[in-house]
């Protein structure tokens, strides 16, 4: 056990115990060299005792598979510290208490909070299905859901998550909480999937609303509205569905269970009530149909004309207004009147590129727009060339994780993967992009993977593909005119980081010591050229500048050894 004071890997301060379990504990530290609190939990390796091994080999597991994960919703993995009898995984502190906690203290929560909270549960869970391969939670529940004190949740605790893996016909271990986790969590009715991520945030929305623990009697999901008649009949019916025995009879993934969240007063029985009014008015006057298509018709033209009117007048608006934050406000209302529309999706992220910073209010905000109506904008031909611009947005300017002492690059680049991916799987090779969309995705997914391929000592040979998207990445920015000075400076830095980082590694996939300083003479060239108009830009010039010495000395310390033999 770390005593408080003790100092792991020379950086780690512990400064108290904050939790423990059978076979780790969790550390509040402070890093001495970011001045940043990181939870540190430990766990012991126990020679001759399996069930500790099985407890390491699953923290490993766990460790492994969120290193590789990045969402706003999820604490991130920063760093794992392997010693002869124990093992440090560092990872996001998280202040707040757990939403079982909540429960415990106050009882059932309100509809519209359950609401909300259940939204950014379904996109987190989304998330980590869309991963390739897709990971299943599985252990949804109030005790592995964290609430923030600004009021945000994050989903922690992945010790029994899964990648799913098609070839399987069933899980290998039974694991899950009882209560809340589905049928097929308990052997012999087929893998668990989406879908039972599904149920288990169901069963969690149930206990959130009704205040009624599914672990204690009557041990029985109930419709919500047995509890408490003044709940929404169309929140009862998709909590209903969430959780039906059959797989094939829920909700078919977190995209689909979302969207009926946004819509779920549609469903209620008042709703349901006034629809079946207009239908019986609509037979007494039977005898004036062919007047009422007319009619009909003549008024959704005319509701066609106004949703276009009003979509084209907000996009003016936002394209007349001196703030970005107007700019925002009029694309966000005219993405909600044409939500299949392109058009606001591009203005939107221009507009938060302004002010050379993707903050998590404006990611959030985007998020809501976009995950929903995604299946539609799918559709569009254009839809290739959105994503490519999602990924340019996240690449150049997400704000998640960045500090006064440390940049998010990498971050930012593991966010924009997938946005990537999706602009060469949309756009196709044909598209203009596409070039420069691989080699942002494939950059992207060698600095995601590269700590983990170290660990498991499959690094060699990765080096030298990353290389070559590197300089073919400096070579067409420096030759465009289009990009701004933002763009420009960002690839100018990957690339000196790059060198500067593995230049024993480019050595032994055989890149020459040439082509390295020829590569930081080009990013010295492009970025003495570029004119800066803003203090930040300015400073990240100078920054390169200064930082490029450290580079070239570290090609020089690569090919030193043979420098030496060639003089002897």
């Amino acid at each position: 056990m770390a005593e408080r004071g003790t100092i792991i890997e020379g950086k780690y301060e512990v400064l108290k115990l904050i939790g423990k379990g059978g076979m780790s504990k969790v550390y509040l530290a402070m890093d001495k060299n970011l001045n940043k609190q990181w939870a540190i939990k430990e766990i012991e390796r126990k020679a001759y005792d399996k069930n500790n091994e099985v407890v390491v080999a699953s923290a490993m597991a766990e460790a492994n598979m969120m290193k590789k994960l990045d969402y706003p919703s999820l604490p991130r993995i920063v760093d794992i510290i392997e010693k002869e009898n124990v093992i440090y995984v560092v990872m996001d502190y998280i202040e707040g208490e757990t939403l079982s906690s909540v429960l415990s203290k106050e009882g059932a929560q309100p509809q519209e909070v359950v609401i909300e909270w259940a939204k950014e549960l379904c996109r987190v869970l989304d998330y980590l299905h869309t991963q390739n391969p897709p990971i299943i939670y599985r252990d949804m529940k109030p005790a592995n859901i964290m609430l923030q004190p600004n009021g945000n949740i994050k989903l922690i605790d992945f010790g029994i998550a899964r990648e799913y893996k098609e070839q399987n016909l069933a899980d290998t271990v039974s694991l899950g909480t009882k209560g809340y986790a589905a049928p097929e969590q308990f052997g012999g009715k087929g893998q668990t999937d989406a879908r039972t991520d599904v149920y288990c945030l169901g069963v969690t929305l149930y206990h959130l609303l009704t205040g009624q623990n599914p672990c204690e009697p009557p041990y029985e999901i109930y419709p919500i509205r047995y509890w408490n008649p003044q709940l929404s009949s169309g929140l009862e019916a998709i909590i209903q569905k969430c959780t039906q025995l059959n797989p094939e009879d829920r909700y078919q993934s977190c995209a689909e269970l979302l969207y009926a969240l946004d819509h779920y007063d549609e469903m209620d029985e008042g709703y349901r009530k006034k629809q079946k009014n207009k239908l019986k008015v609509f037979f007494i006057t039977a005898g004036s149909a062919v007047f009422f298509l007319i009619a009909g018709c003549v008024c959704t033209g005319m509701r066609v004309h106004v949703n276009n009117s009003d979509y084209d007048n907000n996009i003016k608006q936002a394209e007349l207004s001196a703030t970005d934050e107007e700019k925002i406000d009029y694309y966000a209302k005219a993405i909600d009147i044409l939500p299949g529309n392109s058009e606001a999706y591009f203005g939107i992220i221009e507009a938060f590129k302004d002010d050379a910073v993707f903050s998590l209010e404006e990611e959030e905000l985007f998020k809501k727009k976009i995950n929903s109506n995604l299946t539609v904008l799918q559709q569009n031909s254009d839809y290739g060339d959105l994503a490519f611009e999602i990924g340019k947005l996240y690449w150049y300017y997400y704000d998640y994780g960045k500090t006064e002492n440390s940049d998010n690059q990498i971050t930012r680049m593991k966010s924009a993967i997938q946005w990537f991916e999706a602009a060469c799987t949309y756009g196709g090779e044909d598209s203009s992009y596409y070039t420069m969309a691989e080699m942002y995705r494939d950059i992207g997914q060698f600095n995601r993977d590269i700590t983990l391929n170290v660990q498991e000592a499959s690094d060699k040979g990765t080096y030298l593909p990353y290389w070559e998207n590197i300089t073919k990445l400096v070579a067409t920015v420096s030759e465009s005119q289009d990009e701004n000075e933002i763009v420009n400076l960002e690839v100018y830095k990957l690339a000196m980081n790059a060198v500067e980082t593995y230049a024993r590694k480019f050595k032994a996939d055989d890149v020459a010591q040439e082509d390295m300083k020829a590569l930081l003479e080009q990013v010295k060239a492009g970025t003495e050229q570029v004119d800066t108009t803003t203090d930040k830009t300015e400073e990240m010039k100078n920054d390169i500048l200064k930082r490029l010495q450290d580079a070239e000395a570290a090609v020089e310390n690569a090919y030193a050894k043979d420098t030496e033999v060639k003089a002897s």
